[in-house]
């Protein structure tokens, strides 16, 4: 038994040491895949459909800080001051579900950023304990900015779309970089479902959550992270 332990100790401690070289290889190199651009091209193959992976990685000064603030804005509006964890966002969340009305999650774009690079998107208290213990990580390690740019770079946006350019260049044939405010804000207004929503064009409800966000980029201020 004690072999057992010693041995199940050994293979812990490994796996730590490796999320932590894991997570300090990507503060300096791009993701080039994520789980979920593998359980998506599989599910893709298994459906017998063509495979679709779009994924152009861009630096952050090449994204629209147009874009940069309507996600902010639509997904997660204290980004720049909480510590990766949004306390009263969550606790909203669970208000409301317990209220019966739709359930909503309380994930920071920290915590969409941990679950989207290291991990897959199935519930479960194990997955999100391990969501809690990367966004820890990538909070301590990356920053702020560097948390934006893998989210922006990694996030599903579309059906085989991975990624601002290639939303971009899939939703309005244009690099992100030349985002209007009404472009921008129509790609985040897809973020809680991607798959079953469209940026271009909009129906009613994109357009009722595109005019939301581009009052609430007005309202935001300047986009400044902290160093």
């Amino acid at each position: 038994m004690k072999k057992l332990f010693k041995i199940l100790w050994r293979i812990l401690f490994g796996l730590f040491l490796f999320s932590i070289l894991l997570v300090l290889i990507y503060k300096w190199l791009p993701v080039p895949i994520t789980p979920l651009m593998v359980i998506r091209a599989y599910e893709q193959n298994q459906d017998h459909k063509e495979i679709v992976l779009k994924h152009d990685w861009v630096p952050l000064e090449e994204i629209s800080q147009k874009l940069q603030l309507a996600v902010i804005c639509s997904e997660d509006q204290n980004f720049l001051k909480h510590n990766g964890f949004d306390i009263n966002a969550i606790e909203k969340a669970i208000e409301n579900n317990k209220k019966g009305k739709r359930i909503r999650g309380g994930s920071t774009i920290s915590q969409q950023t941990a679950k989207n690079v290291f991990l897959w998107p199935q519930r479960s208290w194990f997955r999100k304990a391990l969501e809690t213990y990367f966004t820890f990580l990538i909070e301590l390690i990356w920053g702020k900015e560097r948390i934006m740019e893998v989210y922006l770079n990694s996030i599903e946006m579309g059906n085989g779309i991975y990624g601002a350019e290639a939303a971009s260049q899939f939703w309005y044939k244009k690099s992100v970089k030349n985002l209007s405010n009404q472009e921008a804000a129509s790609i985040a207004a897809i973020l809680p479902n991607p798959l079953k929503y469209r940026a271009n064009p909009a129906t009613t409800y994109i357009q009722s959550r595109k005019n939301w966000i581009i009052k609430q980029m007005s309202n935001h201020g300047k986009l400044l992270y902290n160093k």
